[in-house]
C-alpha cells in the first residue's frame, strides 16, 4: 500500500480537497486503484450536528455515514463509493482510545496522546485504506490521505505527529507528501512572494515532516524565478513544485497536475513510475473533454435555489455540483439565482421591502425552481411560496427532503383546502398534520438518529417522468437525511386531490417521490439524488429539471436518448484483512484490528 499526504498551509481554503481529489484522479488515471481518507481535527464525531454555516454542507455515504464535504468531492472526482470510516475526526479517535481503556484493552496502562492515540491514528488509517471503494476485490494500490486545517493549528498535532511516525513506519518509497500553499500577489508592489510559503514549510519541517512536492496556489502560474527561489528555500526538486493556478473551472485541475507531469513526482516518490518497463501515462481524454466542453458552453439556464443557507454556497455544494453536471450533459452554462427563502415572506415585504422585492423579482425570472433540504421552521413560509408560483406558473420544480415536505404542505393548503395543514416539525398541534415525524426517530439524541444512507425506492407509476429519468427502472438505490415524513394516512386525499405519490420504500407506507401529472415538471423526492451526481454521470432528476428548464425535456425522455443513464455505481465489497506484510520497505508494525465548481451565482463567475 502506498499513501500521499495532503496538508495546507498559510490559509485554509485553499482547495486541499480539490487537489487531493485531483491527485487521485491522475493516480487513477494511470491505471492505479485509489481510495481516500479525509482528517478532520475538530473534536465532533461526525459533521452530523454541525451548522452548514460551521462547516459547509453534511456529505451523506451510503452506509448513513455524516460526513465532511470534501468526502462528496473524492467521490464525484474518483467516482468511488467511501465509508463513514474514511472521515477520521478527533472524536472518533478519542472515542476509540476511551472505549479501549474502559474495556481494559491497554492492561493498566497510562493512557497518553504518545503513543496511543497516534497508534490509534495509524491504525485507523491502515486499517481503512485497505478497504476497496471502486468495486472490485481486493485493496487499492494507492490511499490519498487529506489533512484538514493548516499546519500549526493546535488541534492538529496529534496528527501531525502520528503521521510523521506513519511516514516511518510505512517506509521509503511508500509515502509521498504534498504540501498546498499559498504564493500571494501584493498589488503594491506586483510580484509573486514566496515567504509565506517558506514560514509554512519550515513549520511542517519542525513538526517533522519535509514535503515531497509543493503545489501552490496562485492567481497566475508560478514564474520560473520563483520556482527557483521556493526549491532553495524549501529543499523541493524544481520539477516537484506544481503551480496550481485559478482556471475557468476545477474540472482543469487534474490535467493542470498532469501537464506538469505531478504524476511523475509522485510516482517517483512512490517508486511506481513503470509498468514492467513501460513508463505510467495518464489517460484523462475524457476529462480534457467535458472541461473543454464546459469552456465552450453558450447558451445558459436560469435555476433559483431557494433556501436559507445561501449567503454561503458550500452549505448547498453537492447540489450546485449537480445542476453542473446536469447542465454540462445539457449543453447549457449554469446561472443560479440565489434566494433567501426568508425574503420571499410576507413579512418580509414590511420588514425589509427591498431584499423582497428583489427576491420575487430573482424567483419569477428563473426558467427552474429548486428547494434543497434543510431542518427548523426559518425561512419554511418562503419555500411554501416558491413551491407554490412553481405550480401555478407551470414553472419547473425540483423539491429535495424538505422541498418535497413544503410542496406537499402547499398542495394541501391550496388545492385541498386545508389553511391549517403543516409540518409537526413546524407546528406540533397542527389539525391537518401532513407531514410527520418518523416514528423510528429520536427527540432525545440529534447525532446520527436520523433516516440515513442508502434507501431502495420502488416505482409504483412506471409512466411517470422519474420513472422514464432513471431508464425506466422499477427500483433506485438514493441517499436519505431525514426526521420526517409524508403523513401515510392522508395518501388517500392527496391522491385523490390529484398529487401523484409515484415511489415508496419497500412497505409502500413511506413516500419516496411526488409528482403532479398535469405540470411541465414538479417532482419532489425525499431523498437527496445530489449525493450520487457525477461529471460523466449526472443525477436523472437533475437531469430532468435542466432539461425542462432548457426546454429539451421531451427529447430527453424519448426512449433512444442517450443522455438518460442511471449508471448504477460499483457495490461496496466491504473490509478485506490483508494476509500479507504491506510495506516491503517499511518497519515493525502491530497487527490490525478491523472495526466497525464553475457557474454563475446572482451574475458572478464562479469556479
Amino acid at each position: 500500500m502506498k499513501y500521499v499526504l495532503v496538508t495546507g498551509g498559510v490559509v485554509s481554503g485553499l482547495g486541499k480537497g480539490v487537489t487531493a481529489s485531483s491527485i487521485g484522479v491522475v493516480l487513477k488515471a494511470c491505471g492505479l486503484r485509489v481510495t481516500t481518507i479525509k482528517i478532520d481535527p475538530y473534536l465532533n464525531t461526525d459533521a452530523g450536528t454541525m451548522s452548514p454555516f460551521e462547516h459547509g454542507e453534511v456529505f451523506v455515504l451510503d452506509d448513513g455515514g455524516e460526513v465532511d464535504l470534501d468526502l462528496g468531492n473524492y467521490e464525484r472526482f474518483l467516482d468511488i463509493k467511501l465509508t463513514r470510516d474514511n472521515n477520521i475526526t478527533t472524536g472518533k479517535i478519542y472515542q476509540s482510545v476511551i472505549n479501549k481503556e474502559r474495556r481494559g484493552d491497554y492492561l493498566g496502562k497510562t493512557i497518553q496522546v504518545v503513543p496511543h492515540i497516534t497508534d490509534e491514528i495509524q491504525d485507523w488509517i491502515e486499517r481503512v485504506a485497505m478497504n476497496p471503494v471502486d468495486g472490485k476485490e481486493g485493496p487499492p494500490d494507492v490511499c490519498v490521505i487529506e489533512l484538514g486545517g493548516t499546519i500549526g493549528d493546535i488541534e492538529s498535532m496529534p496528527f501531525i505527529e502520528a503521521l510523521g511516525q506513519f511516514s516511518y513506519r510505512v517506509g521509503p518509497g511508500n509515502f509521498c507528501l504534498v504540501h498546498v500553499s499559498l504564493v500571494p500577489v501584493l498589488n503594491v508592489v506586483g510580484e509573486q512572494k514566496t515567504k509565506p510559503t517558506q514560514h509554512s514549510v519550515r513549520g511542517l519541517r519542525g513538526l517533522g515532516l519535509a514535503p515531497d512536492i509543493l503545489a501552490c496556489r496562485s492567481t497566475e502560474p508560478l514564474e520560473e524565478n520563483v520556482k527557483a527561489k521556493l526549491s532553495q528555500f524549501c529543499h523541493v526538486p524544481i520539477s516537484s513544485i506544481i503551480s496550481l493556478h485559478d482556471v475557468t473551472n476545477i474540472w482543469h485541475i487534474p490535467l493542470l497536475l498532469r501537464d506538469q507531469r505531478a504524476h511523475e513526482a509522485i510516482l517517483k516518490v512512490l517508486d511506481l513510475q513503470f509498468v514492467g518497463k513501460v513508463p505510467r501515462e495518464p489517460k484523462l481524454a475524457e476529462w480534457t473533454e467535458r472541461a473543454s466542453k464546459f469552456d465552450k458552453l453558450k447558451a445558459t439556464v436560469k435555476i433559483a435555489t431557494v433556501g436559507k443557507y445561501t449567503g454561503l454556497s458550500d452549505s448547498y455544494l453537492s447540489v450546485l455540483k449537480a445542476l453542473l453536471h446536469a447542465s454540462v450533459a445539457m449543453g447549457r452554462k449554469l446561472v443560479v439565482e440565489w434566494v433567501p427563502s426568508c425574503d420571499l415572506e410576507d413579512s418580509a415585504a414590511k420588514e425589509t421591502p427591498e431584499a423582497h422585492k428583489k427576491a420575487w423579482k430573482l424567483l419569477k425570472g428563473a426558467e427552474g425552481i429548486l428547494v434543497p433540504g434543510g431542518f427548523g421552521d426559518r425561512g419554511v413560509q418562503g419555500k411554501i411560496l416558491a413551491a407554490k408560483y412553481a405550480r401555478e406558473n407551470n414553472v419547473p420544480y425540483l423539491g429535495i427532503c424538505l422541498g418535497m415536505q413544503i410542496a406537499v404542505i402547499d398542495f394541501a393548503r391550496s388545492i385541498m383546502k386545508l389553511p391549517g395543514a403543516n409540518s409537526t416539525e413546524f407546528d406540533p398541534d397542527t389539525t391537518s398534520p401532513c407531514v410527520i415525524f418518523m416514528p423510528e426517530g429520536s427527540k432525545t439524541h440529534m447525532g446520527a438518529t436520523m433516516r440515513l444512507g442508502s434507501r431502495r425506492t420502488y416505482f409504483h407509476v412506471t409512466t411517470c417522468k422519474s420513472a422514464k429519468l432513471y431508464g425506466n427502472a422499477r427500483f433506485v438505490d438514493e441517499r436519505h437525511r431525514h426526521r420526517y415524513e409524508v403523513n401515510p394516512e392522508m395518501v388517500p386525499e392527496f391522491e385523490k386531490a390529484g398529487l401523484s405519490f409515484v415511489g415508496k420504500d419497500e412497505s409502500g407506507r413511506r413516500m419516496e417521490i411526488i409528482e403532479l401529472p398535469s405540470h411541465k415538471f414538479f417532482i419532489g423526492a425525499q431523498f437527496h439524488p445530489e449525493f450520487k451526481s457525477r461529471p460523466g454521470k449526472p443525477s436523472p432528476l437533475f437531469l430532468g429539471l435542466i432539461a425542462a428548464a432548457s426546454g429539451q425535456l421531451e427529447t430527453l425522455l424519448q426512449p433512444n436518448s442517450n443522455i438518460v443513464n442511471p449508471n448504477p455505481m460499483p457495490r461496496y465489497i466491504g473490509p478485506v484483512v490483508p494476509k500479507k506484510t504491506l510495506y516491503p520497505k517499511g518497519h515493525a508494525k502491530k497487527p490490525l484490528d478491523s472495526l466497525v465548481n464553475g457557474y454563475f451565482a446572482n451574475g458572478i463567475i464562479h469556479t
